[in-house]
C-alpha cells in the first residue's frame, strides 16, 4: 500500500515536471514572436515572426533587397514586436542630361526627387512637372541652364538658357533665321556651356544705276583749211543707259554685286568736225636772221644774201636798186647784194613797215606771211 502511493506521487511529480516545461515552452514561444508590418512600394502586410532584425523578417518574408533599394529600418537594426518596416526598391527611369542619355535606379517617386538625388538644379528644362511621378513618366529629358552668347543685328548678348538646340535658343529668344542668313553653329547642334553663336544676315536686293554713254566723232577733211585746224560741224550728245544689279549685303555692307539686266534709253549723237589738209608754213621770229626773213631769203633767193645775178635785183630778199637806196640801204652799201645779211634784214624791216610783206607778194604768200 506504501509502494503503491510512493509510485502514485512520483508518476504526479513527473507529469508536473512536463506541464511545468510546456507551459514555460508556450511562454517562451509566445514572448519570442512578433508582428511586424512590412511595406513593399506601397504594399503593407503583417508579419509573424522570431526574427530580431530587419534582415531576418526580409529573409522570412522572402523579400530580396538590392544595393540601391531604401530599407528603413536599415537592414541591421533590431526590431520589436509591432514594428514596420518599409522597402522601396529602386526602379529603371530614363534619364536625358543635356544630350546624355542613360538609365537610373531610383528610388525617387517624383521629378523632383529625382532632380534633388541627381543634384540637378530645379531651374532646368524639364520634359515632366516637378510633382509628376515617376512611375507615369517613364523617362525625363533634362536641359540645365547653361551661359550663353548670342550675335545677331549688330547686338551681342549673354544670356542663360536651358535650350536643348541651337535652333530652340534662338527662338527662345526671338531671332528669326531667314533662308540666306548664317549661322556660326548648325541650328541643330546643342547647346553647350559657354556656346556662342553668330548670325550673319544676308540681304539680296535690286538696284537701277544710270551711266552715260560716251559719243564717237565722224571726221571728214577739207584741203583749203590748213592741217592745224578743225571746224565742229555738228555737236556730239552722250547717250544713257541704265543697268540693273542684284547686290548682296552681308549685315547691311554690299559684299558682292551682278549685273543682271540692262537698257540703252537715249542713243549717243556722233560729234562732226572737219580737219583741214592745207600744211601751213612754219611760224617764224621776225627778229631773227633765222626766221622769217631767213624763210623768205630761202624762196627768193636760195638764202644766198649774196646773190647778184645783174637781173636788176640783188640781195637775199632780191632789193631793186631804188628800193634798196629808197629804204635807206644805201648808208650801208651801194647795192643790196654788197650788204650783210643783218643789213639786209634791217633795211626789208624799212620796207615791211610801208607796205608789209606785199614787197615779196610771191614768196610771202607761199609761206602764209600774208
Amino acid at each position: 500500500m506504501t509502494n503503491a502511493l510512493k509510485n502514485r506521487w512520483v508518476k504526479i511529480a513527473g507529469q508536473v515536471v512536463v506541464m511545468t516545461a510546456l507551459v514555460l515552452g508556450l511562454v517562451a514561444f509566445v514572448g519570442n514572436n512578433k508582428s511586424v508590418t512590412l511595406t513593399v512600394d506601397g504594399q503593407a502586410s503583417t508579419v509573424s515572426t522570431f526574427g530580431s532584425t530587419v534582415a531576418d523578417v526580409l529573409a522570412e518574408s522572402e523579400v530580396e533587397v538590392g544595393e540601391r533599394d531604401d530599407v528603413t529600418p536599415a537592414v541591421g537594426e533590431e526590431i520589436s514586436n509591432g514594428a514596420k518596416i518599409e522597402v522601396v526598391t529602386a526602379k529603371p527611369v530614363n534619364v536625358n542630361v543635356d544630350g546624355d542619355s542613360s538609365t537610373v535606379h531610383t528610388t525617387a517617386a517624383t521629378v523632383q526627387e529625382l532632380l534633388d538625388e541627381l543634384e540637378v538644379t530645379d531651374k532646368s528644362a524639364l520634359s515632366a512637372p516637378l510633382t509628376a511621378e515617376l512611375a507615369s513618366v517613364g523617362g525625363v529629358t533634362i536641359s540645365t541652364p547653361k551661359n550663353v552668347t548670342i550675335a545677331a543685328d549688330g547686338k551681342t548678348r549673354k544670356e542663360v538658357s536651358t535650350a536643348t538646340t541651337i535652333g530652340d535658343l534662338l527662338k527662345e529668344h526671338d531671332i528669326k533665321v531667314r533662308k540666306d542668313d548664317k549661322l556660326s553653329v548648325a541650328a541643330k547642334e546643342p547647346v553647350e556651356e559657354g556656346t556662342k553663336v553668330k548670325v550673319t544676315r544676308i540681304d539680296r536686293e535690286q538696284v537701277e544705276e544710270t551711266e552715260s554713254i560716251a559719243f564717237g566723232t565722224d571726221e571728214t577733211t577739207n584741203s583749203s583749211m590748213f592741217n592745224d585746224e578743225e571746224k565742229v560741224t555738228r555737236a556730239g550728245e552722250a547717250g544713257e543707259r541704265v543697268k540693273v544689279y542684284e547686290i548682296v549685303l552681308t549685315d547691311g555692307k554690299e559684299t558682292s554685286r551682278k549685273l543682271v539686266r540692262e537698257k540703252v534709253t537715249r542713243e549717243p549723237v556722233s560729234q562732226k568736225i572737219t580737219i583741214g589738209t592745207k600744211k601751213r608754213p612754219a611760224k617764224v621770229n621776225n627778229a631773227n636772221v633765222g626766221g622769217a626773213w631767213q624763210a623768205l631769203a630761202e624762196c627768193e633767193s636760195g638764202g644766198n644774201w649774196s646773190i647778184n645775178t645783174g637781173n636788176g635785183y640783188s640781195g637775199g630778199l632780191q632789193f631793186s636798186a631804188s628800193s634798196w637806196l629808197g629804204a635807206g640801204g644805201g648808208k650801208y652799201a651801194p647795192y643790196a647784194y654788197m650788204a650783210t645779211p643783218s643789213e639786209q634784214i634791217a633795211t626789208a624791216e624799212v620796207l615791211r613797215g610801208n607796205g608789209g610783206w606785199g614787197h615779196w607778194p610771191a614768196c610771202a604768200s607761199k609761206l602764209g606771211l600774208l
